[in-house]
């Protein structure tokens, strides 16, 4: 069962209190925004998982997959319903809207949309940051072949939410965070805008119609639109504090953090050194698992509790619109490689053979604009992959059948969807992908100017293509990712 802390529920009253407190109506044709605190909840996961993706009883300390999301319960998503179409979030202060427009729109309608909306009595909406966004994300939602049987990934005792009839896997919503990394290619000049699909959880970035420099591509995706109201700036953004003894303490959010990842820590809690061979090595999410018990039986940092985070958590100190690789403050973090994954502890709900993680890099993925698979978005001309490669692969079967996979090389790696992006992989090395296949392995090289260090099979053919939890965009395939830890502060 999950672990609750007299901090978490304090935290909770606090919150509810200040909401109490804090709220304002409208007051003649004056409107006051409301008044927001970065609250991170939790992510909503309540089942335990296996790495084929098996429910199973909750584990044990010492047991294998010990320490996963479901083991911990953080502050719980609270909201209230207005009753007059907006819906307040009583942890952050936000009023989102309940009911977005059914039909979708382009980056710049959207911008319209929201300037023009009336609702509630209030004129202030706006479009939400992508970490406003994720804030109000449950995830313990699933997208079914039946849509009748498939979980939305938000609350819909609160929240509407539409699936689109002819294709449900397209879910995303718009926000107003876009990438901001110079492009190294044609395909990346293209400014793509970050959105959580609250129809199979993916939260990445989609061409919105401009390029980097601020000029028009002609071409943006259509996605739907959910405004909100509330004082700008305050969530999602950070007060780190570097406590001179390996951690982070974030201000903002109650969070302690580990300074080095796991790619630098050895599993007896010393610390590897830069020149050490296995400095910058990766383990499975099975192992890091494990691997995060070893820093609470060394007592690593001077701490016994620590966790592997979790989604919410993680994304929490992710900074979108960076202009350099790593994407968080490297005034505070100091990570293994500049373009490098972080494991969380939640499980993806559409594949839950598959764990979730950020791109604290680029996102990667072949350019199925110019080779890769054929069917799957090569006549696209919007340059950012089409939102129905999003799909699960038992939404669209003949879709599959007519993804044949053609040649590609390695620089058919682009950046598809923006660091900052949540992505999925296989949680270990005994399921469906024993190994990276070929051209991962090749792009490693190419990234980190080093053999590919672990294991693998060279007379094993995988590839990208053949992975079936990974068709999406034929994201890069990690398996090996690294790891930071976090803490509620005492």
């Amino acid at each position: 069962m999950k672990q609750i802390s007299t901090a978490t529920i304090l935290v909770v009253l606090a919150g509810i209190l200040f909401m109490t407190a804090c709220q304002t109506n409208q007051s003649g044709d004056e409107v006051l925004s409301p008044e927001v605190k970065f609250v991170v909840t939790d992510t909503g996961q309540t089942k335990f998982y296996d790495s084929n993706g098996n429910v199973i009883d909750a584990p044990e300390p010492g047991e294998a997959y010990y320490g996963q999301d479901a083991q911990y319960e953080g502050i719980q998503m609270s909201f209230t319903d207005n009753g007059d179409g907006t819906v307040t979030d009583n942890n952050t202060g936000l009023v989102w809207q309940q009911t977005p427009p059914s039909d979708k729109m382009t980056y710049d309608e959207a911008v319209e949309y929201v300037e023009n909306l009336k609702l509630g009595g209030y004129d202030d909406w706006r479009l939400p940051t992508i970490k406003e966004s994720f804030s109000i994300a449950n995830l313990d939602g699933r997208l079914t072949m039946n849509i009748s049987e498939a979980v939305p990934y938000i609350d819909t005792d609160y929240f509407d939410f539409f699936y689109d009839e002819n294709r449900p896997y397209t879910g995303s919503y718009w926000t107003s965070s876009v990438t901001k990394i110079p492009a190294e290619n044609e395909y990346e000049k293209m400014e793509k805008n970050y959105g959580f699909n609250w129809a199979d959880g993916h939260l990445k970035s989609y061409g919105d119609g401009y390029y980097l420099d601020g000029t028009s591509s002609g071409s943006s995706i259509p996605a739907g639109v959910r405004a909100v109201r509330g004082e700008e700036g305050v969530y999602g953004v950070n007060d780190f504090v570097d406590n001179g003894d390996g951690t982070i303490t974030d201000n903002a959010t109650g969070l302690m953090w580990s300074q080095l990842d796991s790619g630098a820590v050895n599993d007896d809690g010393t610390i590897r050194d830069k020149n050490d061979e296995n400095y910058g090595w990766g383990r499975t999410w099975v192992d890091t698992l494990a691997w995060v018990e070893k820093m609470n039986d060394a007592e690593y940092l001077g701490y016994s509790d620590w966790r592997l985070p979790d989604a919410k958590e993680l994304q929490s100190i992710v900074q979108y619109g960076i202009t350099e690789l790593p994407a968080t403050d490297t005034d505070y973090f100091d990570l293994s490689h500049e373009d490098c994954y972080m494991w969380t502890s939640t499980t993806c709900g559409d594949f839950p053979d598959t764990a979730l993680y950020f791109a604290f890099g680029k996102a990667y993925g072949i350019n199925l604009a110019t080779g890769g698979a054929a069917g799957m978005g090569g006549d696209e001309k919007m340059g950012p992959p089409p939102e129905g490669t999003d799909k699960p692969s038992d939404m669209a079967p003949e879709m599959e059948e007519s993804s044949v996979a053609v040649e590609a090389t390695v620089d058919d790696f682009v950046d598809t969807h923006g660091p900052g992006a949540m992505r999925n992989d296989y949680k270990d090395t005994t399921g469906a992908a024993v190994q990276a296949p070929e051209l991962c392995r090749q792009l490693w090289e190419k990234l980190y100017g080093e053999v590919y260090p672990y294991d693998f099979d060279p007379a094993d053919t995988t590839t990208i293509f053949d992975l079936s939890a990974s068709e999406n965009a034929a994201d890069y395939i990690v398996i090996y990712n690294y790891a930071l830890l976090v803490r509620t502060v005492d």
